[in-house]
């Protein structure tokens, strides 16, 4: 089967799928689940290489966890290193425990059940943080503690393999020596601390947006690769390039190229997932949907006691349990290399494989169960996300000189604000100062929703350029209404466009200062201070008053405006002879 009709399958069951479950409020995660267990082996058999396309789509794993990492300043990652430890660190000790405990019980030899309880009570990043994020808890404090639980379970990855490795005994020099992967990390971060700002900086000064994309793709999967040739994870490298990049100027615009990448990716991860799927097993171990019930049952409650505790009103630490109880996509990895390895018997590691797709299955259901309960006692309502600090009420899009005016004399009145420009230079500057900074193009509808614009009062369009200010203000009006422009206008023209959009609070660059300059000039010549702005005043609203009639033709351009102006020359010169008849009397 060719490559081209494999996309086609993929994209045709997830466009079905997707919708289907997305409607009927399930989530779409268990909706790509269940479009590779129909197109996979156990039921059509459309693909008959599940596993080949699981190890491409590990990508979107990897990409997720360059995102979270671009969410987690240094400092932040600092503050929460106690929740890592003692929450996360507790959650994947305490799991391991209790399943090793249950499967030597079962007869399990100790190395298989110390492999398959480890991998089993890792919780699914990828699954777990996007439920999070579409109920808006990640923000939260409840929320923070979930992310230390699966961050710790993201780094203990390691360790794990290696310890599979171990107890199979394979050969360590079939991959690369400890020491390639102690430089390998270190090269990470060298690389992130003082390479990537200057690299990002140098291509978006001389590259195009296609470059961009270009160049966040190249970060993300040149450090992935260069992690894995180590024999460390690639998920590691992308989370730690990500965190190193948090604090660059160039964070949002870096999340906002890579999400739709990672978006995919994970869909076809979770397809993957669900083709892998062997329904046949059901038939010659019926335990195993009581087995995936347990291992559920068996994390919620771990994870709910170690999280509850002081949280704020209607968080339901019950919900956030429930949301990482599920079997993880690193469970999959440690199983093939166990597989592989020899230290796992085929037979063991497909029934492993298909617990953790069932408990990935009953995620979402049980979530929607337990807030059907919640609504039904008429208990408050799921806490809403809510950002760690106030977001600025206006926006300043473009940061040159025109915009750094009003930008200076917000912040000398201590208004905040965030500034958006293309240039980075420009943005460096700016961040100097303290104010909120996004690189980037602020006619790009994400970048501007990672601003904050949603909380945004007032957005002043500084562009360089009338075609740059339009298209700005057109997604802004479209999404936003309620959002107050005041835009800069290089032209007459461009006042009248702006005013079709909608905004009818535009400064002409370079208006106001030729009019001062026309009164300092009048009170050269010889006219005093009063008469000379009386003269200035006139012309300026005479002026107004023709982009007025300009404005109210039906049809215009740039010959009718001129035909407009000659006119109103006219009328001006008659306007100043007037004036100056009735100061003569």
């Amino acid at each position: 089967m060719s490559a081209l009709v494999s996309v086609v399958i993929f994209l045709t069951a997830a466009v079905i799928a997707v919708p289907i479950f997305t409607r009927l409020k399930m989530g779409a995660i268990l909706g790509y689940l269940c479009a590779g267990l129909v197109i996979g082996p156990s039921i059509l058999g459309l693909i008959n290489d599940p596993a080949d396309i699981l190890h491409f789509a590990e990508l979107g794993v990897v990409f997720l966890l360059f995102i979270i990492g671009l969410e987690l300043e240094p400092d932040k990652l600092l503050r929460m290193r106690n929740k890592i430890l003692f929450i996360g660190g507790g959650q994947l000790l305490l799991c391991a425990a209790v399943l090793f405990a249950i499967l030597t019980a079962f007869n399990f030899s100790w190395k298989v059940a110390l492999v398959i309880s480890l991998a089993l009570a890792l919780s699914s990043t990828a699954f777990a943080i996007g439920m999070m994020q579409e109920k808006r808890i990640l923000a939260t404090p409840l929320g923070q503690k979930g992310l230390s639980i699966l961050l710790m379970q993201d780094i203990a990855v390691i360790p794990i393999l290696l310890l599979v490795t171990t107890l199979s005994g394979a050969s360590a020099s079939q991959g690369a020596p400890w020491w390639i992967g102690i430089l390998a990390i270190f090269g990470v971060l060298f690389s992130g601390r003082y390479l990537l700002n200057p690299f990002l900086t140098l291509v978006s000064r001389n590259g195009s947006a296609e470059v961009i994309t270009a160049s966040a793709l190249l970060i993300v999967i040149a450090t992935a690769l260069a992690m894995h040739v180590a024999g460390l994870s690639m998920g590691l490298g992308a989370f730690l390039a990500g965190v190193l990049l948090a604090n660059s100027s160039f964070r949002h615009q870096l999340e906002v190229e890579i999400a739709p990448f990672k978006g995919l990716l994970l869909g076809l991860f979770f397809i993957a997932i669900g083709m892998n799927m062997d329904l046949s097993l059901f038939a010659y171990n019926p335990y195993l949907v009581p087995l995936a019930c347990a291992l559920v049952a068996i994390k919620a409650f771990i994870i709910y006691w170690l999280v509850r505790g002081k949280n704020a009103p209607g968080t339901h630490p019950i919900r956030l349990a429930l949301m990482l109880s599920q079997g993880g996509e690193f469970a999959f990895v440690i199983f093939s290399v166990g597989l592989a390895d020899g230290l796992l018997p085929k037979a063991i590691a497909d029934q492993a494989t298909l617990v953790v797709g069932l408990s990935m299955a009953l995620t979402s259901p049980l979530v929607m169960w337990y807030e059907y309960l919640q609504r039904k006692k008429h208990l408050p309502p799921a806490y809403d996300e809510e950002r760690e600090e106030k977001e600025p009420e206006v926006i300043i899009a473009g940061f040159g000189r025109f915009g750094q005016i009003a930008g200076r004399i917000l912040s000398a009145n201590h208004i905040p604000f965030t500034a958006l420009d293309n240039n980075a230079e420009h943005i460096e500057f700016v961040k100097q100062f303290g104010n909120k900074v996004f690189y980037g193009d602020a006619t790009n509808l994400k970048l501007l929703k990672a601003a904050g614009v949603e909380h945004a009062r007032i957005m002043f369009i500084a562009a360089d350029s009338d075609k740059h200010g339009l298209a700005i203000a057109k997604v802004v009006k479209e999404h936003y209404p309620h959002i107050k422009i005041i835009a800069r206008a290089r032209s007459r023209l461009s006042v009248l466009q702006f005013r079709d959009l909608g905004v009818y609070s535009s400064v002409r660059e370079m208006f106001d200062s030729s009019l001062f300059a026309a009164k300092l000039l009048l009170q050269e010549y010889g006219f005093d201070e009063a008469r000379a702005e009386n003269l200035v005043q006139v012309f300026k609203m005479h002026d107004e008053e023709l982009l007025d009639k300009a404005y109210h033709k039906q049809r215009y351009d740039l010959e009718e405006v001129i035909k407009i102006s000659n006119h109103g020359r006219a009328e001006l010169e008659d306007l100043f002879n007037n004036d100056q008849g009735t100061e003569a009397k």
